[in-house]
């Protein structure tokens, strides 16, 4: 929707039969947080234990960024080792309660199949099974805009500015003093001030840094726009997750495929108005797990998500009366893109290139993922609804017609990173300890 989403999409993906990928991002106060899917999700502390490994970067290590994470919630459950979860931050997360029978199934299941069933996957141990936090209180979401924003309105030192773009960081000489802003309203103006923090995520910070004259200076040449800073790593280095859907056929009537159906849509309105209950008061991603698909694997290197219902991103409902899937996603892609101009031009959205799957161990991790999914799917404990496989369907087995598949049904799980990378190599954009843009 062009009202609350910026509608960017991919350049033709090669290894994803050039289809264009599209990527949605949040066009209202609150940014993404506003239309995301609620997940509440750390990363592996060994990441942040690899992050930690690079020169310059030592303070990023996972003891140094926990109480960080810790700061940002108000977690409301169990946390039996009471170190990892923060209980007085701005954002309520919440533990699913996973009523549905298929949940129960999933569990027994991921035993069945060799992995645990964990107390919290945010916790001391993320690889297993568990039920997923979130951020919905009492059948409401809690964006940023709402949890930082909302609080602190009335200060005087604040000004929202709304239905404006920024067009360029303003620089005099190597520092910033402002940003330019253009608005139907108030015309193009400059707000000028001591510090410029650029939010805008893995797309528009390196795309407003390069409309500024910060970035690659041969590209920028060729634009037009004036070089302040030569920094070639600006807008590369850019990362994602992609995900796939496993669905089965279900047996029973227990999936919660009727939310689909125009008929209810007044039901589940009603009940939410009142009581702030019902199917509108969930994200329906309750449970899952993280699993290593081989062994040479030194952290979980899949997210594997239960939804009870079959469905694509795009609303599209399974061919059967009552489905699931597990949402897989590999946890570390090695493939690596970049953010350019299209044109200097703010108003133009960037040129984004993923190249997915363009290393041979995504490819690998695909291949593994889908085989460790038909595995758990495949246990005693799923066929009292186990139906048959949808998607990708019994007929692909080999891991070209595995490859195949995933090049037609893949999609973004709208993880975009990296543009921006920290650290003091060639390719760094910020630095690690004061968080400028290096030169700047």
């Amino acid at each position: 929707n062009r009202f609350y989403d910026w509608q960017y999409r991919s350049e033709p993906e090669p290894m994803l039969g050039n289809r264009r990928i599209e990527h949605y991002r949040g066009k209202v106060m609150g940014g993404c947080s506003c239309i995301n899917g609620m997940f509440f999700q750390r990363g592996n502390p060994l990441v942040y234990e690899g992050w930690a490994q690079a020169p310059g970067m030592e303070a990023w290590d996972h003891a140094h960024t926990l109480p960080y994470f810790k700061r940002i919630e108000r977690f409301v459950g169990s946390d039996s080792t009471g170190v990892y979860r923060g209980r007085s931050g701005p954002i309520p997360v919440h533990r699913h309660r996973v009523d549905n029978p298929l949940f129960d199934a999933l569990f027994s299941a991921a035993r069945q199949a060799g992995h645990e069933v964990v107390e919290d996957v945010n916790g001391y141990r993320q690889e297993g099974f568990a039920p997923f936090d979130s951020n919905i209180e009492n059948g409401e979401r809690f964006d940023a805009a709402r949890t930082y924003v909302a609080p602190i309105h009335e200060r005087r030192n604040l000004e929202v500015v709304t239905g404006a773009l920024v067009s360029r960081v303003v620089f005099e000489g190597k520092r910033a003093v402002g940003i330019e802003v253009r608005s139907r309203r108030g015309g193009t103006r400059v707000i000028r001030g001591d510090e410029v923090i650029l939010a805008g995520g893995a797309f528009n910070s390196p795309q407003l840094l390069q409309l500024s004259g910060v970035g690659n200076a041969a590209e920028l040449n060729k634009l037009g726009i004036p070089v302040v800073e030569n920094l070639p790593g600006v807008g590369e280095n850019l990362q994602d997750h992609l995900e796939a859907f496993v669905m089965y056929a279900c047996t029973q009537p227990v999936s919660m495929a009727g939310i689909l159906r125009k008929r209810t849509y007044p039901g589940t309105g009603l009940k939410w108005l009142t009581r702030r209950t019902g199917p509108a008061a969930t994200n329906h991603f309750e449970a899952g797990g993280f699993v290593r698909s081989n062994a040479e694997a030194v952290m979980p290197n899949q997210m594997l998500t239960m939804l009870p219902l079959g469905v694509r991103n795009d609303g599209t409902p399974a061919p059967t009366p009552h489905s699931y899937q597990i949402n897989l996603g590999p946890q570390q892609p090695e493939s690596i893109g970049h953010v350019k101009l299209r044109a200097n031009d703010p108003f133009q959205s960037p040129v984004l290139t993923f190249n997915y799957l363009s290393t041979e161990r995504d490819r690998r991790d695909w291949i593994e993922g889908v085989h460790a999914t038909r595995d758990l799917l495949n246990q005693p404990a799923f066929a009292p609804y186990n139906g048959g496989e949808l998607s990708p369907g019994p007929q692909v087995r080999t891991d070209e017609e595995i490859l195949a598949w995933v090049a037609r049904d893949a999609d973004t799980t709208y993880h975009p990173c990296g543009t921006c990378k920290m650290g003091v190599d060639e390719l760094a954009v910020v630095d690690p300890t004061s968080m400028r843009v290096h030169g700047l």
